[in-house]
């Protein structure tokens, strides 16, 4: 019998339509972060393509992605009041201190801030902080379930990779 995610239940399913993005949200949010797991800190910054990408870069690029939508956007603040850095490129690049420990207690951490960011808001609200315009929280709702699903694939082919699956 196969295996289906979470939100394949009926009460995922029932839920109202906010309900429901939250939940796909934290189930690619908890994939992402869940990459990391049983590797060592050599192998989560292991180079296994041309670009930046590596299975911890992309942990904190998630964190960056989490920061700018439901942070910048939702409140305007500027990314250099946020810390976070200006590019998106910017956010792969990992430092001597970044471990795997504590690139997913930013996530998490970043995670928890947008779920309380959004916790009042519609789905028809407008958000104005981000640099592209006024946007629904729908359409960034959307946007980051894209983006957060592209890097669950990118992870689970680097962990493949790092594998030898």
């Amino acid at each position: 019998m196969p295996s289906f995610p979470p939100t394949f239940a009926d009460e995922i399913i029932a839920l109202p339509a906010h309900a429901q993005f939250e939940a796909f949200l934290d189930e690619h949010r908890a994939a992402l972060n869940a990459c990391l797991d049983g590797l060592t800190e050599e192998q989560a910054r292991r180079s296994l393509v041309a670009s930046r990408t590596t299975l911890l870069g992309l942990v904190k690029h998630a964190t960056f992605v989490e920061k700018v939508w439901f942070d910048e956007a939702v409140t305007g603040r500027s990314r250099a009041e946020i810390g976070i850095p200006e590019t998106s490129e910017e956010s792969f690049v990992l430092d001597d201190d970044d471990t795997i420990a504590s690139a997913q207690r930013a996530y998490r951490e970043a995670c928890e801030a947008s779920r309380r960011a959004t916790s009042s808001l519609g789905l028809d609200d407008i958000l104005r902080g981000h640099w592209r315009g006024p946007l629904p929280l729908r359409w960034v709702y959307l946007h980051v379930l894209r983006e957060l699903a592209q890097h669950c694939g990118h992870a689970d082919i680097l962990r493949e990779q790092l594998l030898d699956r």
